[in-house]
């Protein structure tokens, strides 16, 4: 099962919706504790690298993102998402991602 990922900054709704659609099981996490329970992981995204990362931070998603990733199973991020997996942005300012 996928775990796609809340941390109120995504497009989660339209995500679930695609993955209906072509029967894929899909839920939809926003507590850290349950992310490693998953096969796959996808980081949607909408909005400004900085405020992402610190939603992420505050909710303690960033480390179970990165513990995810240490196992070995694969993760996919779309638009925001798939930068936040990058070691920093300079959208805004300079900000640290998920070195991932």
């Amino acid at each position: 099962m996928i775990a796609v990922i809340d941390y109120n900054m995504g497009n989660l709704r339209s995500v679930q919706n695609a993955f209906d659609k072509v029967g894929a099981e899909a839920k939809i996490v926003s507590d850290p504790k349950e992310v490693g329970k998953f096969d796959k992981l996808l980081l949607p995204g909408v909005g400004a690298f900085g405020d992402a990362m610190e939603h992420l931070r505050k909710s303690g998603m960033d480390e179970a993102i990165k513990d995810f990733a240490k196992s070995g199973k694969p993760i996919l991020g779309i638009c925001l998402g798939m930068q936040l997996l990058f070691e920093k942005s300079y959208e805004f300012g300079e900000n640290e991602g998920l070195g991932l």
